[in-house]
């Protein structure tokens, strides 16, 4: 690995990015943290953390955020990861097995821990799970029993496999998902992180109003399903830092470690998601060796295991309602900066 600094004119246009964001109304607000594994993160940061509520407020590196989707790299891909080290989980078996026993067909079941985490398990997309309130059997039975929407290895992004993953990382531990997730975290330092609810405290940035007059979303995961599993799911649920976050990149970046050899493992192509891009276990493959992911909410994190940059970006871009697109040009500008060598 030859490391690459990021150089003072990446910087500019990043935050320059960033403040066009803010100014833009895609997001009240965001910090972005960005470093090369052996030196010091660099916390670029705009706007303020909710206008409405924390009036006055700018974010920073330690403000807390709900990430959504980056909860599947967060926590259930590192999570399996070590599993499948330890013997408790096998990438290549059905996922049925690692769950309490179903008798009969669960053709949902038969999806192996590798397809759902490259999605390409072939399971419904969509993804209700208020529509089993009522049932008699547990979640995990009526999510395997569920037909498959297409045949396996066709990649479609879902949460629904991740669901299950998080339901199976917590049987063969025999301890909750948070519980779990919050042991790896602690030991790489990760102190800020953690699955919600969290109570509303001026760290912590709020999200979406959902009603006029309505409370907004504040320390409550933004994504519904993880809601109904008490806050914390395979596939969201998540809040983190900009800080934790960078703590997180230099850990997998970082030669020897065992998560360093899985991202190395996971940016092999699994399944092709358009021209130029591919999955890999969990992440995204761009050209020029870059994994990354998105989150629902406005999240961002890259990796570049070649130069040994990071790159992320945290911002609550719902909370004036959806706006995603408006952040594109900030992850575009994003991966093309850490692709740069």
């Amino acid at each position: 690995m030859t490391t690459a600094l990021f150089t003072p004119d990446d910087t500019t246009r990043l935050t320059e990015a960033l403040n066009a964001a803010v100014t833009d109304g895609a997001t009240p607000g965001g910090v972005i943290a960005l470093g090369t594994l052996g030196s010091p993160p660099r916390f670029l940061a705009a706007g303020h953390t909710a206008p409405a509520e924390l009036p006055g407020q700018a974010p920073d590196a330690d403000t807390v955020y709900d990430v959504a989707s980056l909860t599947k790299v967060v926590a259930t891909w590192p999570l399996a990861c070590r599993a499948t080290d330890e013997g408790l989980l096998d990438l290549d078996a059905p996922v049925r097995g690692f769950l309490p026993a179903v008798d009969g067909p669960a053709p949902s079941g038969e999806a192996t821990i590798r397809q759902l985490l490259t999605h390409t398990g072939g399971l419904k997309a969509s993804t209700r799970l208020d529509h089993y309130r009522g049932q008699d059997r547990p979640l995990h039975e009526l999510m395997l029993r569920e037909p498959l929407q297409s045949e396996p290895g066709v990649h479609r992004y879902i949460n629904r496999g991740y669901i299950l993953l998080g339901l199976a990382l917590a049987h063969v531990h025999g301890r909750p998902l948070d519980q779990i997730a919050a042991a790896l975290w602690s030991g790489l330092g990760m102190d800020a992180t953690a699955y919600g609810p969290l109570a509303r405290t001026p760290q912590v940035a709020p999200t979406e109003q959902r009603l006029p007059g309505a409370p907004r979303l504040w320390g409550i995961p933004h994504d519904d399903n993880a809601v109904l599993l008490g806050g914390a799911a395979g596939h969201a649920g998540v809040f983190t830092t900009a800080r934790d976050l960078a703590r997180y990149a230099e850990h997998l970046l970082t030669p020897g470690t065992g998560l360093h050899g899985w991202l190395r493992a996971s940016m092999l192509p699994a399944a092709a998601i358009e021209t130029g891009l591919d999955r890999g276990l969990s992440w995204i493959l761009a050209p020029g060796t870059v994994a990354y992911h998105h989150g629902f909410t406005g999240t961002s994190l890259y990796l570049a295991p070649h130069t040994g940059r990071y790159l992320a970006i945290l911002t609550n871009a719902i909370y004036g309602g959806e706006a995603r697109k408006r952040l594109a040009p900030l992850r575009d500008l994003a991966l093309k900066t850490i692709t740069t060598t």
